[in-house]
């Protein structure tokens, strides 16, 4: 719906800004009113880096992350372990887990997760590739990183059931209480989780 009494180029902004995940109408005009006031260059660089991002990026036709390069820098590491590889939802997780600092294997986007309500199955994932890779051979370990939602855990059961008769290992991160927090704040089902995960002393 164009915004009343703004001019057509500033409307269909505030249109496209409205579109973002996470942006409602008061950010989408926020956003358009700041683009209007910014210096041209700024406006022309914002304008230059969305369609750098269309025409440039690509994923990876190894573990489809995103790059502008095929093999990915992570999957091009030679320090990198390739018989360890995480299996994540999205390609923002790879930046998560990188960010720890902690893995040193290497990665497999499913883009997405088991969605049966919104259509999602297993066939809009990346779940064959995974097969085929952990079926070449090298793939000793694989790590489930899906989210602790619903389907974050269909999913993860789902491969791990795919991929138990090919005899490698298949873990999932261990779940539980974030270290700091106090047990009364803490939710059902993160409890619940800790209880099950509970770890001798």
């Amino acid at each position: 719906m164009p915004e009343a009494g703004a001019p057509e180029p500033i409307a269909r902004l505030i249109q496209e800004f409205s579109k973002l995940p996470g942006i409602g109408p008061k950010s989408a005009q926020r956003l358009a009113y700041h683009v209007l006031k910014a210096p041209e260059d700024d406006a022309r660089a914002l304008a230059q880096a969305l369609a750098d991002v269309k025409e440039r990026v690509v994923l990876c036709e190894t573990c489809f992350y995103i790059t502008v390069s095929d093999p990915c820098a992570l999957c091009d590491e030679e320090q990198r372990d390739p018989t360890l590889v995480c299996v994540v939802e999205q390609p923002l997780d790879v930046l998560v887990v990188e960010r720890t600092g902690g893995f040193r294997g290497l990665y497999h986007v499913l883009h997405g997760s088991l969605n049966p309500i919104d259509g999602v199955g297993p066939e809009q994932l990346r779940i064959q590739e995974l097969l085929r890779r952990v079926e070449a051979g090298q793939v000793v370990e694989v790590i489930m990183a899906t989210n602790p939602s619903l389907e974050g855990e269909a999913t993860s059961m789902y491969v791990q059931r795919l991929l138990q008769p090919l005899g490698i290992r298949v873990t999932r991160l261990a779940r539980g209480l974030p270290s700091g927090a106090d047990i009364e704040y803490m939710d059902d089902l993160t409890l619940s989780r800790a209880l099950e995960g509970r770890q001798e002393l």
